[in-house]
C-alpha cells in the first residue's frame, strides 16, 4: 500500500485525569461532552467507555476537519483532562493492488471464474518461499527482476540450448522459436519464441504495489528460473535433473542449488501412456525433500491419463477453467486431474485455431515483445493449462509461507478439500473444482468463517432529522470470499411518517444498493423489517454502512438498530 485513504475524523478518545469524575462515571464523562458541544457549538454524544479506561466521543459523520480541531482544543483546555486523540481508521495492508494492469487479472479476485486470492493476502503473502519454474528459462523483466534468483540451464544439447554450450549457470531464455514447418518433427510449425517461463513466472511471483503491469499470486516469494524447453522443447533427461537440482538434489557436474525450491511448477508435457520412471524417480526426490510438484493437465481436450508427467504420482495435476468457470475447451480432463484453475481462453472454442478473438478471457502476465531473440518486455494474454499450473503453485507458496511445517502431501490435501464447485460445467473430470485460495489459507492457519446464519448488527442509535442524511456502520470480519446471494439486512428505524424516507445499502468498496425509496403516501411510523440483497459481488470483510435519507419535513427519527446476516 503506498497511500492510505483520507478518512474524515468522526470521533474523539478523551482520556481524563485518574481522579476526576469523568474518569470513572460515564454519567459525567456524558455531561462533560455535552458541555463540550455546547462551548463548540457541535453535537457531542459520548459513545462508550473504552477498556482503556478512556472515553470515546461522537462528533457525528458531518464534523470538519475544523470543527475536529475546535472540538479537541476545547478538550485539550480542559485540565481535567490527560489527553484527546482523534479515533483514526487503520487498513488491512493486504489491499487492492496498484498494479496499473490488476484489473485484468480476473483470474486472481472474480467471483465467478477466479480463485479468490485477494482476501488471503492479509495472512500470507509467500515470503521465505522459493518456486522453481522449471520451462523456456527467463526474460528479463522489471515486474520480475527483485523477485527472481539464480537458476540454471539444464538443455544439454547446445544447439537446443541456442547459447553455444549446453548446460550452464545462466537461465536466460535464449528464444524457442522454429524457423520453418516440419523443423521439430512431422506435424511440427513455425512458430516465434513464446517467451513462456517468463509468463508462468509473474502468475506466481510478480512484483506486486509497484504501481506497474501486474500482481503475482505469492508476490513476496523468489522465483528461480530452471532453463529445460529450447528449440524443439526438452528432453526428460534434463526435466529429471531439474527437478532434481531445483528441490535441493544432487546432479552430477552441477553444483549444489543454493537456494532450493519448496515448490516447483511443471507447466511442460508430452504424451505417454504411463509416467516414465526418469520423471517418477526425481518428483519422488523432490517430494521426500520435502517439495510440492504442480503439473499441467495438458491443452489437448483429452484424457490427462496420457500425458506426462501430469500422470505421475506425487504431483498436483491441474486443468484449467475459463472465466465462466466451465473447463477451457482445450483443457485435459480426467480422474487423475487434482484441482482446476483459471488458465482462461483467449479465443472460443469455435474460433479460428491460432487466433485471438477474446484476450480479456486470457491469462494477462509478464512477456516478452521479441518474435525470435529477446526484446522489449511487455504484458500479453495466454490460454494453457500453463497458465493454470502456477495458479497453483502460486497458492502453494502461499500456504507453505503461512505454515512452514506443511508437507507436499497436506498442502495437496488443503487445496483440494478447500476448492469449490465449478460454477459452469466440467466434461470428464477436473478434481475437487476450482481452488479457494483464501479459504484454503484459513484452513491450514486455523482461520474459519464465522457459522452460516451469523449475525453483525450495530444498536447505537443515529438521529434522522429533516432533509438531513445520515448512516450507520459495520464492520465485518473474519469471513472469507464474497457475500452472499442472499445477504440479510435487518432494519429497525423509528420514524413518524416512514414514507420520507430513503434507504440504502453501502457496500465496502462503496456500491449502493437501494432498499427502500420514498412514497408520499406511506404514513405509517417506522421501519422494521428485513430485506433480502444479492451482494454476492461483494467481498464479504469490511465496513457496510446503512444510508437513511429524509426526503421531507415535518417527521423525524432514528436508526434505533440493524443487522447483516451471513
Amino acid at each position: 500500500m503506498t497511500a492510505l485513504p483520507s478518512a474524515p475524523v468522526e470521533k474523539v478518545i478523551v482520556t481524563y485525569k485518574s481522579k476526576t469524575a469523568e474518569a470513572g462515571s460515564n454519567a459525567a464523562a456524558k455531561s462533560d461532552a455535552a458541555a463540550k458541544g455546547a462551548e463548540t457549538g457541535e453535537s457531542l454524544s459520548f459513545e462508550r467507555r473504552l477498556a482503556g479506561g478512556a472515553a470515546l466521543v461522537d462528533l457525528g459523520d458531518s464534523a470538519t476537519k475544523q470543527d475536529v480541531a475546535e472540538v479537541m482544543d476545547a478538550f485539550r483546555a480542559d485540565p481535567q483532562v490527560a489527553s484527546v486523540e482523534p479515533d483514526i481508521r487503520a487498513y488491512a495492508m493486504a489491499v487492492t493492488p496498484n498494479d496499473t494492469d490488476y484489473a485484468k487479472q480476473w483470474d486472481l479476485f472474480e467471483a465467478t471464474g477466479g480463485m479468490n486470492v485477494p482476501p488471503a493476502w492479509d495472512k500470507t503473502t509467500g515470503s521465505g518461499v522459493t518456486v522453481a519454474v522449471i520451462d523456456t528459462g527467463y526474460a528479463a523483466h522489471s515486474d520480475l527482476a527483485s523477485n527472481v534468483v539464480a537458476g540454471y540451464d539444464f538443455i544439454s544439447t547446445s544447439a537446443d540450448a541456442r547459447d553455444g554450450n549446453g548446460r550452464d549457470a545462466d537461465a536466460k531464455d535464449e528464444g524457442d522459436w522454429n524457423a520453418t514447418d516440419g523443423e521439430c518433427g512431422t506435424g511440427s510449425r513455425a512458430s516465434n519464441s513464446s517467451w513462456h517461463g517468463t509468463h508462468v513466472a509473474g502468475t506466481i511471483g510478480a512484483v506486486t504495489h509497484n504501481t506497474k503491469g501486474i500482481a503475482g499470486i505469492a508476490y513476496n516469494a523468489k522465483i528461480q528460473p530452471v532453463r529445460v524447453l529450447g528449440k524443439c522443447g526438452g528432453s526428460s533427461s534434463d526435466i529429471a535433473d531439474a527437478i532434481t537440482w531445483a528441490s535441493g538434489g544432487s546432479v552430477p557436474g552441477v553444483a549444489a542449488n543454493p537456494t532450493p525450491a519448496k515448490v516447483i511448477n511443471l507447466s511442460l508435457g508430452g504424451a505417454s501412456s504411463t509416467c516414465p520412471s526418469v520423471y517418477q524417480t526425481a518428483i519422488n526426490g523432490a517430494v521426500s525433500r520435502g517439495t510440492t510438484v504442480v503439473v499441467a493437465a495438458g491443452n489437448s481436450n483429452a484424457n490427462t491419463s496420457g500425458f506426462t508427467p501430469a500422470n505421475c504420482s506425487n504431483v498436483i495435476t491441474v486443468a484449467s477453467t475459463s472465466r465462466e468457470g466451465n473447463r477451457s475447451y482445450y483443457s485435459n480432463y480426467g480422474t487423475i486431474v487434482d484441482v482446476a484453475a483459471p488458465g482462461g481462453e483467449t479465443r472460443r472454442a469455435t474460433d479460428t485455431p491460432g487466433t485471438v478473438t477474446t484476450p480479456e478471457n486470457g491469462i494477462h502476465s509478464t512477456l516478452n515483445s521479441g518474435t525470435t531473440t529477446q526484446s522489449l518486455e511487455n504484458y500479453k494474454p495466454y490460454q494453457g493449462t500453463s497458465m493454470a499450473a502456477p495458479h497453483i503453485a502460486g497458492l502453494a507458496a502461499l500456504l507453505k509461507s503461512a505454515k512452514t511445517s506443511l508437507t507436499p502431501a497436506e498442502i495437496e490435501s488443503a487445496i483440494k478439500t478447500n476448492a469449490r464447485p465449478l460454477p459452469g460445467t466440467c466434461s470428464g473430470g477436473c478434481g475437487t473444482g476450482i481452488a479457494d485460495t483464501a479459504k484454503t489459507v484459513d484452513a491450514v492457519t486455523g482461520t474459519t468463517n464465522p457459522p452460516t446464519g451469523t449475525a453483525f448488527t450495530n444498536a447505537t442509535n443515529v438521529t434522522i432529522s429533516d432533509n438531513t442524511t445520515v448512516s450507520s456502520s459495520i464492520a465485518v470480519t473474519g469471513r472469507t470470499g464474497n457475500a452472499p446471494a442472499t445477504l440479510k439486512v435487518g432494519v429497525d428505524i423509528k420514524h413518524t411518517w416512514r414514507g420520507d424516507l430513503v434507504i440504502d445499502l453501502v457496500a465496502p468498496d462503496g456500491t449502493v444498493r437501494n432498499l427502500k425509496a420514498s412514497a408520499s403516501s406511506d404514513s405509517a411510523d417506522n421501519v422494521l423489517t428485513t430485506y433480502t440483497v444479492d451482494a454476492s459481488s461483494e467481498l464479504a470483510n469490511g465496513t457496510w454502512k446503512l444510508q437513511v435519507r429524509d426526503v421531507a419535513s415535518g417527521d423525524t427519527g432514528y436508526i434505533d438498530s440493524w443487522s447483516l446476516t451471513f
